[in-house]
């Protein structure tokens, strides 16, 4: 059960119901991250302007996801693991075994793709201070100053919402239910 309403389209403040109507189109139902969210209009519109702004970055669609998931397990979001498992699975089409590595936890089995997570995780316990080994790492693998400098990018939307959904305890929508994950498995 939510510590907050989750708001649908009819008890929402204006302020958040077009961003609410926005989700209802393009998914067919409002995660319920959003309808927490919509307690407070400026940071549901802050977690859709910087969603909007970290697509935008060089990082692929799955290179977004690695990010949000290492987050999101490390922030122990069960809602959002299950919300990016979807998108990583679905849109993002990353091997299960990849999939699996970030949900678990573990060493992702890509070399690429385990440097972004290692940065990713070291950003998050390091508030930002990464170590040279790590960095380098990072950057042999292909990644730019500017991947680095988005990478925080994605842990800054990571943050917003993980924090709100555990603060919340945010119910997992039906639609997610088989991508649920509990953290401390």
């Amino acid at each position: 059960m939510s510590r907050v309403t989750l708001h649908t389209l009819q008890s929402a403040p204006e302020a958040a119901k077009p961003f609410l109507e926005n989700a209802q189109k393009n998914s067919g139902f409002i995660p319920n991250l959003l309808a927490v969210l919509a307690n407070a209009p400026a940071a549901l519109e802050t977690y859709v302007t910087v969603s909007a702004l970290n697509g935008k970055s060089d990082l692929s669609l799955a290179e977004r996801e690695v990010v949000q998931l290492i987050a999101a397990t490390t922030h122990g979001c069960d809602f959002c693991v299950a919300g990016h498992t979807a998108v990583a699975v679905n849109k993002a089409k990353l091997p299960d075994e990849v999939v699996d590595a970030l949900r678990d936890q573990v060493t992702i089995p890509e070399v690429k793709l385990e440097a972004l997570a290692a940065f990713a995780r070291e950003v998050i316990a390091t508030r930002g201070n990464v170590s040279e080994p790590t960095y380098s790492a990072f950057k042999d693998v292909g990644y730019s100053e500017g991947n680095a400098l988005e990478v925080i990018l994605g842990v800054s939307l990571a943050t917003l919402c993980n924090f709100a959904n555990v603060f919340a305890g945010t119910p997992l929508n039906a639609e997610l239910g088989r991508y649920r994950w509990k953290s401390g498995q």
